[in-house]
């Protein structure tokens, strides 16, 4: 089976359940702060390995003939399910246009935390190290992405972001 198969369910969640909650919850999810030096490499860099991560799925074949690529398949699905959970609760801010409810009282992430579940998954289930060699150049960048979202949230919603930054990790 083509691991091309393997984008599907993030397509789906990112603009399928997304699209229940309105214009608004869609916008949400695509919007990325400005970004000032290192973290507009960073944004291009997180676009390059997010379409190479996509090609080297549909390249390489889905394996299910060994214990690890069946861990990889658990790995991917938890990522998934996290994705989606993220989605629905990012969907959804407080009156502000916050959220610190539900899955973000975890962790200020999670959809950033889901992904790298899902392609560290796909990674062990197509058993392709330069997938996994990819996604670890993908996550260096997301954490400068993460630093500028974090710089407009303080900017946005101010003591009440930096009290939630106290109170919640940026990742686990």
């Amino acid at each position: 089976m083509n691991g091309f198969i393997l984008i599907l369910p993030i397509i789906f969640i990112r603009y399928g359940i997304v699209s229940f909650f309105g214009k608004q919850a869609s916008k949400r999810t695509t919007f990325f702060p400005p970004r000032k030096g290192k973290e507009t490499l960073a944004y291009w860099i997180y676009e390059i390995t997010t379409l190479l991560m996509i090609i080297v799925l549909f390249f390489n074949e889905i394996e299910l003939d060994t214990t690890i690529n069946i861990i990889g398949l658990g790995i991917s699905s938890i990522g998934m399910i996290v994705y989606a959970i993220s989605i629905v609760h990012f969907a959804k801010p407080n009156e502000n246009g916050l959220n610190t409810t539900g899955i973000y009282k975890i962790s200020r992430n999670p959809m950033y935390i889901a992904f790298f579940l899902y392609f560290l998954g796909c990674s062990i289930l197509i058993n392709s190290w330069m997938l996994f060699f990819i996604l670890v150049i993908f996550q260096i960048s997301v954490h400068y992405l993460i630093v500028s979202e974090e710089r407009w949230c303080i900017e946005q919603f101010g003591e009440e972001y930096i009290y939630y930054m106290k109170k919640v990790r940026r990742y686990l």
